[in-house]
């Protein structure tokens, strides 16, 4: 049982460590009008609706964490907004399906428009920066489309490798009974 946790725990930095590096490496050479789409927050929501609020948490955690020591001001600010995209996505565990991908794309651009809004909350209108229209349609609403097509090709593979741990977890399980 431990194998079990050690191989997904493993499997999981694995992929936020493959994202984190694609999203600061591969992803600003694919820039559009300014604008990179948000695998770190894929990730997290990917995992917080198939695996709960509680891996949700961890891995935004993680992500938010990462971000943090690369792109931020303060430590936490990021870890925060990404820990509470991971619960809220946590919550639709009960009524997610795995071969319904519409609302896979409705959280993830859900959580993307809540990012964005949390983020020109909390950094540009509290330095009294009122431009929240241009920011909504230069910023916010660009990388949520741009997040959302990156997300039909990110989470076929993601769902993949969350199949073959569970997969894995079952047989496993089945030898102790």
């Amino acid at each position: 049982m431990k194998l079990i946790k050690v191989r997904r725990f493993v499997v999981t930095a694995v992929i936020l460590l493959a994202a984190y590096l694609l999203q600061t490496s591969v992803f600003p050479a694919l820039e559009i009008a300014g604008v990179k789409p948000n695998l770190l927050l894929i990730v997290t929501a990917a995992f917080g609706f198939m695996r709960g609020s509680r891996e949700g948490m961890l891995v935004g955690f993680a992500a938010g964490l990462l971000v943090d020591i690369q792109f931020g001001n303060m430590i936490g600010f990021y870890a925060l907004i990404y820990l509470i995209t991971g619960y809220v996505n946590g919550i639709f565990e009960q009524i997610y399906f795995d071969e319904d991908i519409k609302l896979p794309l409705f959280l993830i651009a859900g959580s993307d428009l809540l990012y964005g809004g949390a983020v020109y909350f909390l950094t540009f209108l509290l330095r009294s920066d009122f431009n929240f229209l241009y920011y909504l349609n230069r910023i916010i609403i660009p990388e949520m489309i741009y997040t959302i097509v990156i997300t039909i090709v990110v989470y076929p593979l993601l769902l993949y490798i969350n199949h073959r741990l569970e997969e894995t977890e079952k047989r496993s399980a089945s030898k102790f009974v």
